[in-house]
Order: C-alpha cells, then structure tokens, then sequence
C-alpha cells in the first residue's frame, strides 16, 4: 500500500512530442539562397562528364541545385556558372537539353513597385 501512495503524488507523465523531421537544405548556385532540397532541381555532372538533370536526386556525380526560376536558370547557362562550378565547359547536346528545360519554366512576374512610406495624402477638404 506504500507504493500507492508515493504514485498518487507523483505528476502525471507527458506525451512525448515527436522530434521535427530533418529537412535538409541546399543553396541555388545562382541566387545563393538556401531552401529545402525539395524545392530546389538538381543538375549532375555525371562520372563520363555529362551534365544533366536529376529530378530524383540520386544520380551518382558531382551536383549543383538552381530553383525552378527563370532568373536562377538564365545566368546559370547563360553566364557560365554551371561551367565554373562543374569546372568544365558544357557540351552542345548537354547545354541543348538543359536550354530545353529552361524554356518549359514560366515567365516571371516583374516585382511590383514598391510603394514610398511618405505616400502623399489627400489635402483636408472642409
């Protein structure tokens, strides 16, 4: 009956909440900005130094991530930043499938104009 006693005094144990999942991140080699790498579209340089996609990620080589923007893709090929962080120069038949993908992106939006904080206010009318 000791035992009871010492229990009932004792708080009640709490549900242990999971631990929050790992979400790993990568940096977009163009924009620099870090996101989950799920959101970001992995290019390999593949063993025989052939740059492609990899939607699935597990192709064996050297990777870099873009985002899925336009904006990231364009200098990306266009500047020669896959090349200097691949340290090669692109094939014609590898850079041909990659500008194939660039176009099925969307157009972006141009930004809005960001509006002043000393927007004018109407006069007073009276």
């Amino acid at each position: 009956m000791a035992n009871v006693a010492n229990t009932a005094n004792m708080p009640a144990k709490r549900k242990q909440q999971p631990k929050p999942r790992h979400v790993p991140e990568r940096t977009c080699i163009a924009c620099k900005q870090v996101r989950p790498k799920r959101e970001l579209i992995r290019v390999v340089r593949t063993p025989s130094g052939h740059v492609e996609l990899d939607p699935t990620g597990k192709k064996s080589g050297r990777g870099a991530y873009l985002c899925a923007k336009r904006s990231c893709w364009e200098p990306a090929l266009h500047k020669g930043r896959l090349e200097r962080e691949f340290e090669l120069t692109l094939l014609e038949e590898d850079r041909a499938a990659l500008e194939a993908y660039l176009a099925t992106l969307p157009a972006e939006a141009p930004p809005a104009p960001a509006q002043s904080s000393r927007a004018k206010k109407a006069p007073p009318q009276g």
